[in-house]
């Protein structure tokens, strides 16, 4: 019998309905946190910041708060509402809500999400912006493609939309 892959597997849990997502913009010492997921929805890395989807009935802010004690281990404050970024990738659908946010207590370490049976966080720190850009525009979050440096993405505000790939 034929393993399913990862990329089956979250197919499975998060394909083919609308997503709706928190991710939280933390910055310290003019570094951003970042959370390398590989092999997740596609070959090798792929660099974002934390976040996931809300649950039936939770808060946005609390969706925040445990997705970043999921994956990075740290207890955040939740601040202001930044942006909304849409993500269309058949069969993926997802509406993310991105927040400044503020570490204020746990260590910084690895974490997993518990939706998936696999471990697909590869790692997760800071990072200054210009070993971000370094990386191939596939590996990072699309709201990377929206600017050029740590001053524009802190500025980003409204409605943004990944490429159509579909």
């Amino acid at each position: 019998m034929r393993e399913e892959t990862v990329h089956e597997e979250i197919a499975g849990v998060f394909g083919n309905r609308l997503r709706v997502r928190v991710c939280g913009i933390c910055v310290q010492d003019n570094e951003i946190l970042l959370v390398n997921t590989r092999n997740a929805t596609r070959p090798g890395d792929f660099w974002s910041p934390p976040g996931g989807g809300m649950y039936f009935g939770e808060p946005a802010h609390e969706a925040l708060q445990r997705e970043f004690r999921e994956e990075t281990g740290l207890e955040i404050a939740v601040g202001e509402f930044m942006f909304v970024h849409e993500f269309i990738g058949l069969p993926l659908h997802a509406v993310e809500l991105f927040f400044r946010v503020e570490v204020v207590g746990g260590q910084l370490a690895k974490g997993r999400d518990p939706e998936l049976l696999r471990q697909v966080i590869a790692e997760v720190g800071f990072y200054p912006f210009h070993e971000i850009r370094k990386h191939e525009p596939a590996a990072l979050h699309n709201l990377f493609r929206h600017c050029g440096n740590l001053a524009e993405l802190l500025a980003l505000r409204g409605y943004h939309q990944n490429p159509a790939d579909r």
